[in-house]
């Protein structure tokens, strides 16, 4: 059997072969010269001694006894002297710098409980990371201080999932790859008893908090792909196909899917097409952006998607500006409102004034129709004539003294007061005044060419007090508005009569029996 000889290193008494002995002496004496006149270099020497002494004492030996095998081993762990940095010092000549001086905070990976955060600061700190976790664990009782600590601290340091980001964490003298055991690093092999039994319940908690989390983020993940799927589906039926009936609200008449024919009618034909292929991706882009981020929280995988997030949220960004341009340029069009009014007297105040219905909706060949409820506002479309319908609305009020008359109120936007006043008086409403009748058109149109500007026009008729009015269905129903109270069938019509405080109902009576 070989001599074997009792060397210390790092304060650990170690029985070492001659022939090991010889190749660690030289080992440690270039690295004394190496370092020596180096600013900080016997401290690195003590280092790498010390690194020495634990990589001696996770090999064990043969019966306890360091051999050339073992030698050779944690030379190939450390690295040859001549593998150490190179740089110069402040006078400028030449000198030789250990990279375990530049180290980087990071998450990790290989002592890693929930996030690895623990770990990675007990590594860089060369300290157990049972003691970081309990600090924590204490924390977290305090109004849960130490949870969000954690959670920002898991946010904010990145993982060391590669051999240059391990190398800052533990230090490159202190890590070579290819070797398992120094990647535990070199704290965890200093843990004492109590702290492995911790760090195992840690891993035990570790472990069931992952699962719970995991389950959680697949759930949540699960109903961010569903709802933005459908999301995304709604809106392209709607938008693109233009998909009837399932998308149509309570209110009688209103369709989402209508939308986007209606855009051609208020805004420039120029600025229409733009509109739309805007709208769809400013929808589009974040409900795909839902939909994925569900999908990497159900799967939970890596990629490099850092870019493609970056360029998704860029193309957003200007797609909204670019949106917000235009309509803000088209909104310029609808900046003043402006109206104008005219009132014709009948020649003989009747005791019964019939109000009756002229040109009606139901006359109309129109396919789509907006209503605003809220507004009492109907709007009826026409593909192929490419024209618009509007229903008008009917007031009937108490006059001033024994006069009766009609009213027609008209009401546009523009650019300017005089734009709108100009767009007041272009709307299109026919109404006559025969005896005592009073014929008015169910709706309006606007000019063909011209878009629509929040047009509105109103019929106010007033009558003076103890006249009686008489309304078909039609004109009731602007009178009304779908007030479902005292509502007529279509054989009927409904009786008025002006009282001081209003219009008060005496009845239906057969349309024959006028």
């Amino acid at each position: 059997m070989d001599k074997t000889i009792n060397i210390n290193l790092g304060g650990t008494l170690f029985q070492i072969d001659e022939e090991a002995y010889r190749i660690l002496r030289d080992y440690l004496s270039s690295i004394n010269n190496r370092f020596r006149n180096v600013p900080g270099g016997n401290e690195t020497i003590e280092d790498i001694e010390s690194r020495i002494a634990e990589i001696f004492l996770s090999q064990k030996g043969i019966a306890g006894v360091i051999t050339k095998e073992n030698v050779e081993a944690m030379i190939s762990i450390i690295g040859k002297p001549e593998d150490f940095g190179q740089g110069e010092n402040e006078s400028g000549t030449s000198s030789f710098t250990s990279e375990t001086r530049s180290r980087k905070m990071y998450r990790n990976p290989q002592d890693s409980i929930i996030g690895g955060v623990c770990g990675g600061i007990g590594t860089y700190l060369n300290t157990d990371p049972v003691w970081i976790r309990l600090m924590f664990i204490i924390f977290a009782l305090f109004f849960g201080f130490g949870f969000f600590v954690y959670l920002a601290l898991w946010i904010a340091l990145p993982s060391a999932d590669s051999e240059a980001k391990l190398k800052e964490l533990y230090g490159s003298t202190f890590y070579r790859p290819g070797s398992k055991e120094d990647v535990q690093g070199r704290g965890s092999q200093t843990s004492s008893k109590i702290g492995n039994a911790f760090n195992e319940v840690f891993r035990a908690l570790g472990k069931v908090c992952f699962i719970v989390v995991r389950i959680f983020l697949i759930v949540f993940g699960t109903c961010l792909v569903v709802t933005g799927f459908l999301a995304l589906l709604s809106f392209i039926m709607i938008f693109v196909f233009k998909y009837p009936g399932s998308f149509a609200t309570d209110a009688a008449g209103f369709n989402l899917a209508y939308i986007p024919d209606f855009i051609n009618y208020i805004v420039s034909p120029a600025a229409a097409p733009w509109i739309k292929g805007l709208i769809i991706a400013v929808v589009s882009l974040p409900l795909l952006a839902i939909i994925y981020g569900g999908i990497r929280l159900i799967f939970w995988f890596r990629a490099r998607d850092g870019f493609i997030w970056l360029g998704g949220l860029v193309l957003w960004v200007m797609c909204a500006a670019a949106l917000s341009i235009i309509l803000f340029n088209e909104g310029i069009g609808y900046a003043e409102t402006e109206k104008v009014m005219s009132e014709e007297y009948f020649k003989n105040v009747p005791d019964t004034l019939y109000i009756v219905a002229g040109k009606k909706v139901s006359g109309l060949d129109t396919d789509k129709e907006i209503s605003i409820p809220d507004e009492e506002y109907d709007i009826f479309i026409s593909e192929e004539k490419q024209e618009v319908y509007i229903r008008t609305s009917l007031d009937i009020e108490s006059s001033e003294g024994k006069s009766a008359s009609v009213e027609i109120r008209k009401r546009s936007a523009g650019r300017s007061r005089f734009d709108a006043r100009e767009h007041a008086e272009e709307l299109l409403y026919n109404y006559f005044v025969s005896g005592d009748t009073l014929v008015l058109d169910e709706y309006f149109t606007i000019p063909k060419g011209r878009k629509w500007s929040f047009d509105y026009v109103g019929v106010t008729v007033r009558v003076p007090e103890n006249t009686v009015i008489n309304m078909d269905r039609t004109t009731e129903e602007l009178f009304h508005f779908r007030d479902d109270d005292d509502f007529i069938g279509d054989s009927q019509r409904s009786f008025w009569l002006m009282k001081e405080d209003g219009l008060d109902f005496i009845g239906h009576r057969s349309r024959d029996n006028r």
